[in-house]
């Protein structure tokens, strides 16, 4: 069984007992999206710690974007609530790149390919660094992120 799935419970049980109702509310719908996950596909099966930890940072950035949505129509108490969602979600993932580590990941992905193709990589080749970045990044960057990364690496 996923340790962190077990963390989320562990976790949501101590936030009903100090009846912190965001926690709760958060916890609860990040172990349904993890069982929703699990039960999707031609067979139920148990999800990896990466696995929880992939459908953690999706629902992360469904919060990140219905924030910037109710910011813009107004609604602030609305986005305020998914801000503080988004902040519990945040504790159960990895921390992010900051943009040197990030540029330092990808300019070694390039090193890579370049190895593998014998010349430097150009914007055609976009795909297979990506592929090597994305593979070193592991989660700790959004896709959108790396791809910029890579475009200004390719350009530059």
């Amino acid at each position: 069984m996923a340790e962190l799935k077990d963390r989320l419970r562990a976790d949501l049980t101590a936030a009903m007992k100090a009846r912190d109702t965001t926690t709760v509310a958060t916890l609860r719908m990040a172990l349904s999206a993890v069982s929703n996950e699990e039960v999707s596909g031609s067979a139920a099966r148990e999800l990896s710690d990466e696995e929880v930890r992939a459908v953690l940072a999706r629902e992360a950035k469904k919060r990140r974007e219905a924030v910037e949505a109710f910011t813009a129509a107004g609604r602030e108490e609305r986005a305020a609530q998914e801000r503080a969602e988004g902040e519990v979600l945040a504790g159960y993932l990895p921390a992010q790149l900051e943009d040197d580590e990030l540029s330092r990941l990808v300019a070694e992905a390039v090193e890579e390919v370049t190895v593998a193709l014998g010349e430097r990589p150009g914007q055609r080749q976009m795909g297979q660094v990506m592929k090597a970045a994305t593979a070193r990044t592991s989660g700790r960057a959004a896709g959108a992120r790396v791809a910029a990364a890579v475009r200004a690496v390719l350009a530059g």
